[in-house]
């Protein structure tokens, strides 16, 4: 990994933490995060909002292409989440974009490890979709009609 990637990935957590802070979340950034403890499983960001937890690994990117994940750490995001009694998400800035946060779910596995394409990028969540997903807040569409909801 590239200094200049390095440090923009530095900022993206920064200014993902400053993000959900203003969210009403209390959130914090793990300082071992992507250090190479083989023992614990650290996520880069961690985030709790009313006894919700969310956990994320940050991506920055200067482009907009796929993005591509080792499978470690991956598990080690979901075993940290699963410990917390939380939820895994990938955390992803794009140039000029607004944060999205793609669900572990909704990742594609590869040979190696996971791809989030540029549909995933597309179809991911915004930070209400998040605090939603979340249960922090209700979804209007729990009111709607059922032909509504079809």
């Amino acid at each position: 990994m590239s200094k200049s990637s390095r440090s923009r990935g530095y900022r993206a957590e920064r200014e993902l933490v400053t993000q959900l802070w203003k969210k009403g979340f209390a959130v914090v950034r793990a300082p071992a995060s992507g250090s190479k403890i083989k023992r614990a499983a650290y996520p880069d960001v961690v985030a709790i909002k009313k006894g919700r937890v969310a956990v994320f690994e940050v991506k920055s990117r200067s482009k907009e292409e796929s993005i591509y994940i080792d499978r470690e750490q991956i598990v080690k995001l979901v075993e940290f989440a699963e410990r917390a009694g939380g939820r895994a998400y990938v955390a992803v800035k794009l140039p000029r974009q607004k944060w999205v946060f793609v669900p572990v779910e909704k990742l594609e596995s590869t040979s190696s490890g996971y791809r989030v394409g540029r549909e995933t990028l597309t179809e991911s969540l915004n930070f209400d979709q998040l605090e939603v997903a979340l249960g922090l807040k209700s979804n209007l569409m729990k009111y709607a009609s059922p032909s509504e909801k079809e």
